[in-house]
């Protein structure tokens, strides 16, 4: 059953890995809050500047909603439209930020998180990638990491209680761990460590970061959570042991997620493929974000068999939203990953190079960089590379 499932799912990858000249790849585009509606138009603005001879697939938009300032509007964070639109008319999408409320609000639920439940995207992917990472110990390391979050479950499940005791009120937060989403984001892990292992051998050795044999640390806390934490360790070691590409192509290893935070500012270079729970993974992604620089430097994808969306790995940032100074590479460098995904190659690659190129000036940097640039300034940057 398990065999089985895998081919259906490097089939479907397959699938979508190919882009036949001509085509047109419908992409959603959901704003949302804060600085959503600053960096998601600054990705279509470099996608529509792909030169032809990269991008032979043309491109059509399709403007969504979703978002916490839409609930507040319309009582409702993500329409039944959007979903249908995505579902009958969309390739993939982009998402920008949303403003989720830190206390509860009647009615409400996160538009991101319902995404992708209602597109079974169980898996989001984030590279975290640097050719002079700053560590804690001052040293700087090259790293190239690739993230895994499973993506549909864990604490993210919010189902939430609250009640009076005898003590006063005490919360009670429920936690859901399955055999299918573990093995679901275990099969993509150690699918990705093999694909990545395939492309860095394109390269001559001494060019690649990661010169080692694809591992994948597997992070949980089944030392303390041993029920729920304990079926993902062993159903993410019995993808790894059942299927013999993975056992004799790629090396795991376990690491505690306490642990696993304080090594990876330490030596984030020991790292290839990290593959975790959604709210670990979380948590060590936005972390990791600060060994690059910023988070307005990491992109993300949801991904499922059939279906990715990107999405830049920083929030909403209300404090800068309108001031057209929020860094747009996350959400460039996300919507470079759609095209990947979706088989546009030589275009992903060509987004990829022009922003290592605008980073490797210094020139036109955000402030979040240290720098002065607008977003307009760094789009127009990108653009004008490409």
């Amino acid at each position: 059953m398990h065999s089985t499932l895998r081919a259906a799912r490097v089939a479907a990858s397959r699938a979508m890995s190919t882009a036949p000249a001509g085509r047109t790849l419908t992409i959603g585009l959901i704003p949302a809050d804060g600085i959503g509606r600053e960096v998601i138009p600054a990705a279509r603005q470099v996608l529509e500047a792909l030169p032809g001879a990269v991008m032979a697939t043309r491109l059509r938009f399709v403007d969504l909603d979703a978002g916490f300032e839409y609930f507040q509007k319309h009582g409702v964070a993500l329409p039944e439209e959007t979903l249908a639109a995505l579902k009958s008319d969309c390739d993939g999408a982009l998402f920008g930020a949303v403003s989720s409320p830190s206390h509860k609000v009647a009615g409400y639920s996160s538009p991101i998180v319902g995404l992708r439940k209602q597109m079974d995207l169980y898996a989001n992917v984030r590279p975290v990638v640097s050719g002079a990472a700053a560590t804690a110990s001052g040293e700087k390391r090259a790293i190239d990491m690739l993230i895994i979050r499973e993506n549909t479950e864990c604490l993210y499940i919010k189902e939430e209680e609250q009640h009076d005791g005898p003590d006063g009120r005490y919360a009670v937060a429920k936690r859901r761990i399955s055999e299918h989403a573990s093995r679901r984001a275990g099969e993509m892990a150690f699918a990705m460590a093999l694909q990545r292992d395939s492309m860095r051998r394109l390269a001559p050795e001494a060019e690649r970061v990661w010169k080692g044999r694809p591992k994948v640390t597997v992070v949980h806390k089944s030392n303390v959570l041993s029920v729920t934490d304990g079926l993902w360790r062993e159903t993410v070691r019995g993808v790894h042991a059942g299927s013999a590409e993975y056992s004799s192509g790629v090396d795991i290893e376990e690491q505690l997620v306490d642990s696993m935070v304080y090594r990876l500012f330490r030596e984030p270079q020991a790292f290839d493929v990290v593959v975790a729970p959604n709210m670990y993974g979380d948590i060590i992604s936005d972390g990791a974000a600060a060994l690059v620089g910023s988070l307005g430097l990491v992109p993300s994808a949801n991904v499922g068999d059939s279906f990715v969306v990107g999405e830049p790995v920083h929030g909403s940032a209300p404090d800068i939203a309108g001031k057209n100074i929020a860094n747009p590479i996350a959400a460039i460098r996300s919507a470079a990953m759609l095209l990947e995904r979706s088989g546009c190659d030589a275009a992903a690659l060509a987004i990829y190079r022009a922003v290592d190129r605008v980073l490797a000036d210094g020139r036109i940097r955000t402030p979040d960089l240290g720098g002065t640039a607008t977003t307009t300034e760094v789009t127009d940057a990108v653009c004008k590379q490409l």
